[in-house]
């Protein structure tokens, strides 16, 4: 299975950015890279499940490679190292970038994590609006990190909802 989009791991948590054509998945993907994150694919993510884990990997031929529009193909290798690139990682977060657009709802407190199923397995996903001027780039970072800590406890949303409802 293959799907349109990128492919970042960030702090351990693999993101797989979504998105219609020209939303910037790649240049979101370029500023993680720039961030220290590491990408996996971009443009094109062959998707394959193992077990309970869905892992991507970029098509060998395209392998490393982003483009960005306006400069064109670059080897992130070349650029930003080796550090700078993985050959597959396990998605573990879904991040759908959006044309903002009046009348749009966005989750606001983040209490419960919608799932979306891809590739037969359900995955926690986030839908983020894309603004001018908007660094999408430390937005998914800090997605990815509230994944990490929802794994671990409670998340920030439901610690602040314990405290208006009189407990901690």
């Amino acid at each position: 299975m293959q799907v349109h989009g990128a492919l970042v791991q960030v702090q351990a948590v693999g993101v797989l950015l979504l998105g219609p054509s020209g939303v910037g998945k790649s240049e979101t993907a370029l500023e993680l890279i720039t961030r220290g994150h590491q990408l996996v694919a971009d443009d094109v993510v062959e998707l394959q499940r193992d077990g309970e884990r869905l892992i991507g990997r970029a098509p060998e031929r395209i392998r490393h490679f982003i483009e960005i529009r306006g400069l064109g193909i670059l080897f992130v290798p070349e650029l930003y190292g080796a550090s700078a690139v993985l050959g597959e990682c396990a998605i573990d977060l879904l991040c759908r970038l959006e044309r903002d657009r009046p009348g749009n709802e966005y989750e606001r407190v983040g209490l419960e994590r919608p799932c979306e199923e891809v590739g037969g397995l359900e995955l926690p996903m986030v839908r983020l609006p894309v603004r001018p001027a908007t660094s999408l780039g430390v937005i998914v970072e800090a997605a990815a990190r509230d994944h990490r800590m929802r794994a671990r406890g409670p998340s920030a949303a439901a610690r602040l909802d314990a405290r208006f409802a009189g407990g901690a």
